[in-house]
């Protein structure tokens, strides 16, 4: 019985440990801690479609994002900082395309322009590789 009570007790404080983290990463939404910069422009159960709008001197605290496409509508320079603390300038040039893992980052214009960037989170998580065949 103990040993019972042990497993469901470790359980419980899995459950609750995601719970947490899943709340953790929604707090980090950029559409709620960036209003000024990011909007939605569609939304459904699979896919969340953003505009950021990055004025010069803009910049966006510390958010994350799933796996997602970003389009650059208008490029510029942004300075981007990742959630290790390592910073690098990047100079986006309209129609470039980006494939970016999940992560976390914050982000600053440095430039002279607007940079638009539009969005595109993916909500399902990727699929497992197949197993390779002999």
């Amino acid at each position: 019985m103990k040993r019972s009570m042990k497993l469901t007790t470790g359980l419980f404080a899995v459950v609750i440990m995601g719970v947490l983290a899943a709340t953790a990463v929604r707090a980090q939404d950029p559409v709620k801690v960036g209003p000024g910069i990011y909007k939605t422009l569609f939304e459904n159960e699979r896919v969340r479609v953003c505009e950021a709008r990055f004025k010069p001197g803009d910049s966006m605290p510390m958010h994350s994002h799933p796996d997602h496409l970003v389009y650059v509508n208008s490029g510029g320079k942004l300075q981007v900082t990742g959630a290790d603390g390592k910073t690098q300038d990047i100079e986006f040039k309209a129609g470039d395309v980006l494939w970016l893992p999940a992560q976390s980052h914050k982000g600053k214009n440095v430039g002279t322009t607007d940079v638009v960037l539009i969005v595109n989170e993916l909500k399902e998580p990727a699929p497992k590789a197949a197993p390779l065949k002999k």
